[in-house]
C-alpha cells in the first residue's frame, strides 16, 4: 500500500491547534490558588465558589460530544474558530467580573468555547496526519501541551497573583487567542470532508442534560454536600435523559453519536485509560500537595518545587509515548507504562517525604512520566481507530474522558481520603464532641479546630491529624496503585487486535 498524501503545512497546523488547546487546559486548574483572593474580592459564598470551580468541567463534560459531532457535520475549521472567539470574549468577561454570578456566567461561556475547541483540535490532528507513525508523534506533542498546561495552571495563577489582580489569570488568554485565531484561519483548509446529516439539536439537549445531571449527582453524592433526597432524583433524571438519548441514536438514520465506535476495543481502552490516568494524576497531585503542606510543613512554593519531578516528567511523556508506540507497539507501551505507574504509586505510598533522598523524586518522575504516557496512549488508540471524518466525534469522547477523569478523580480521592482519615484519627479524649466531629472531617478542619484550643491541646490534636493523614495517604496510594495495575491488564486484553488506520507501508 502506498503512503498516504501528507499535508505540507501539517506541523504548522499542529503548533497552531495545540496552542489553541493550551488555555483550555490551564483554565481547568488555574483557579485553585486564586480562590481565596477571588472569594474576598467578590464576596462569594461557599456555594458560589463551588459553582465557579465546578461549572467549567461540568458543562464541558456534557458539551464535548455534541460539539465534536457538530464539527464532523459542518467542519472543524468553522467550529474551532467560533470556539476561539467565544473563549476570548468569555475570558474578558471573567477577568472583569464584578460579582460571583457574573463570573459563573463567564465560566459557562468559557465551557462553551472550550468544548468547541477540544474535539476540533483532535479532529484536525487526525485529518492532518494520515500516516499512523507521524500521527502518534503529533498526538504525543499534543499530550505534552495537555499535561504541562494542567500541571502549570496553579503555578501560572500563583505567579500572576503576586503581581496583578485575580482577573489576570483569565486575561492572559486573550493575547494568545489573538495570535492563534488568525493562524488557524489561514492555515486550516477551507474545504474538508464532513459527515452527512443534520445536527440534531434536540438530541444534543438530551445528552447535555443527562451528562450534567449524572456527573453533578455523582460529585455531590460522593462529596456528601447534598442529601440523598436531592441526589437520587437528579441522578434518576440524568439516567432517564441518557436513556432517551441512546434510544434516539439507535433509531436515527444520522445519529449524533455513532454508538458503533464503542464496538471498537481500542476506543474503549482509550476512554478507560483517559478516565483512570487523568483521575489518578489529579488525585495524586492533590494528595501529595496536602501531605507536604499539612504534615511536613512546607510552604506552597516549597511543595510546588518538591513536586516538580512529576510535573516535568508529565510534560515530556507525550512525545516519548509517540516514539515508543511507533518503536515497540502501542499495546506493550500502554500496558508497561501503567504497570510502572502502579509500582511508583505503591512506592510513594510507603515513602518518607521528610527524607526524600533520590528515591522519592525518582518515583515522582516515574509516576508523572508513565501516567502521561498512558494518557497519550489513550489518544493514539482512539484517534488511530477512526476514519478522518469521524475524528471530531472520537476526539470528543476522549475529551469527555479527560474531563470526567479530572473532576471525578479529585472528588473520589478527596472523599476516600476523608473517610480513611476520619477512621484513623485518634481525637484527644478531653475534646468537646462538636469540635471532635469537625476535627475528624479532614486535616484542614483539624487545623481549624486546633487554632481555637490552648497550646498543648492544639498541638496534640495537630499531631493526631498528621498521623491520621499519613496513614490515609498510604492507604489511598496503595488502592490507586491496585486500580491502575488492574487497568493495565484490561488494556492489554482490549488492545490485542489493535491496528491503526493509516499505517504507511515500510
Amino acid at each position: 500500500m502506498s503512503a498516504p498524501l501528507r499535508d505540507p503545512k501539517r506541523w504548522l497546523v499542529l503548533v497552531a491547534v495545540t496552542l489553541a488547546f493550551l488555555p483550555v487546559v490551564i483554565d481547568m486548574t488555574v483557579l485553585h490558588v486564586v480562590i481565596p483572593t477571588l472569594t474576598q474580592s467578590l464576596g462569594a459564598s461557599g456555594t458560589e465558589v463551588l459553582w465557579i470551580i465546578d461549572i467549567y468541567p461540568l458543562l464541558m463534560a456534557g458539551l464535548l460530544v455534541p460539539m465534536g459531532t457538530l464539527a464532523d457535520r459542518v467542519g472543524n475549521r468553522k467550529v474551532l474558530l467560533s470556539g476561539l472567539a467565544i473563549f476570548a470574549v468569555a475570558s474578558v468577561v471573567a477577568a472583569f467580573s464584578t460579582s460571583a454570578p457574573m463570573l459563573i456566567g463567564a465560566r459557562i461561556l468559557l465551557a462553551f468555547g472550550g468544548s468547541m475547541i477540544v474535539p476540533c483540535v483532535l479532529g484536525i490532528i487526525r485529518r492532518s496526519f494520515e500516516d499512523a507513525d507521524e500521527r502518534a508523534l503529533a498526538l504525543g506533542l499534543w499530550g505534552t501541551i495537555g499535561s504541562a498546561g494542567a500541571a502549570l495552571g496553579p503555578l501560572v495563577g500563583g505567579g500572576l497573583l503576586q503581581h496583578f489582580w485575580w482577573g489576570s489569570v483569565f486575561l492572559i488568554n486573550v493575547p494568545l487567542m489573538l495570535v492563534v485565531a488568525p493562524a488557524c484561519y489561514f492555515l486550516l483548509p477551507r474545504k474538508e470532508a464532513t459527515t452527512p446529516g443534520k445536527w440534531a439539536f434536540g438530541q444534543a439537549l438530551l445528552l447535555i442534560a443527562g451528562m450534567i445531571s449524572l456527573v453533578y449527582a455523582i460529585k455531590a453524592g460522593f462529596g456528601g454536600s447534598k442529601p440523598l433526597a436531592v441526589i437520587l432524583p437528579i441522578m434518576a433524571f440524568g439516567i432517564a435523559m441518557l436513556t432517551l438519548f441512546i434510544r434516539a441514536q439507535l433509531r436515527s438514520d444520522n445519529p449524533m453519536l455513532d454508538l458503533s465506535l464503542f464496538s471498537r476495543p481500542a476506543i474503549v481502552a482509550g476512554i478507560i485509560m483517559a478516565l483512570v490516568a487523568t483521575g489518578a494524576l489529579s488525585g495524586v497531585e492533590l494528595t501529595l500537595a496536602q501531605e507536604l503542606q499539612y504534615v511536613i510543613g512546607k510552604t506552597p512554593l516549597e511543595a510546588g518545587i518538591f513536586m516538580l519531578p512529576i510535573m516535568v516528567a508529565a510534560a515530556i511523556g507525550g512525545p516519548v509515548a509517540g516514539w515508543l508506540s511507533n518503536t515497540f507497539g502501542l499495546r506493550r507501551v500502554a500496558t508497561l507504562s501503567l504497570l510502572l505507574a502502579a509500582g511508583s504509586l505503591a512506592y510513594l505510598g510507603s515513602a518518607d517525604f521528610r527524607f526524600p533522598g533520590f528515591d522519592v523524586p525518582a518515583a515522582l518522575a516515574v509516576a508523572g512520566l508513565t501516567l502521561s504516557i498512558g494518557l497519550t496512549a489513550s489518544s493514539i488508540a482512539i484517534m488511530g481507530s477512526v476514519e478522518p471524518e469521524k475524528g471530531g466525534a472520537a476526539g470528543s469522547l476522549e475529551g469527555t474522558g479527560y474531563e470526567l477523569g479530572s473532576g471525578l478523580g479529585i472528588t473520589l480521592f478527596g472523599v476516600f481520603m476523608a473517610n480513611v482519615f476520619g477512621r484513623a484519627i485518634e481525637i484527644p479524649p478531653d475534646l468537646a464532641l462538636p469540635l471532635a466531629e469537625q476535627a475528624s472531617r479532614s486535616i484542614g478542619d483539624t487545623y481549624l479546630v486546633a487554632s481555637q484550643l490552648p497550646g498543648e491541646q492544639g498541638a496534640a490534636l495537630i499531631a493526631a491529624g498528621k498521623a491520621a493523614f499519613s496513614a490515609a495517604h498510604v492507604t489511598l496510594l496503595s488502592v490507586a496503585s491496585a486500580v491502575i495495575a488492574a487497568l493495565a491488564i484490561t488494556v492489554y486484553m482490549l488492545l490485542a487486535r489493535y491496528r491503526p488506520i493509516g499505517r504507511a507501508s515500510h
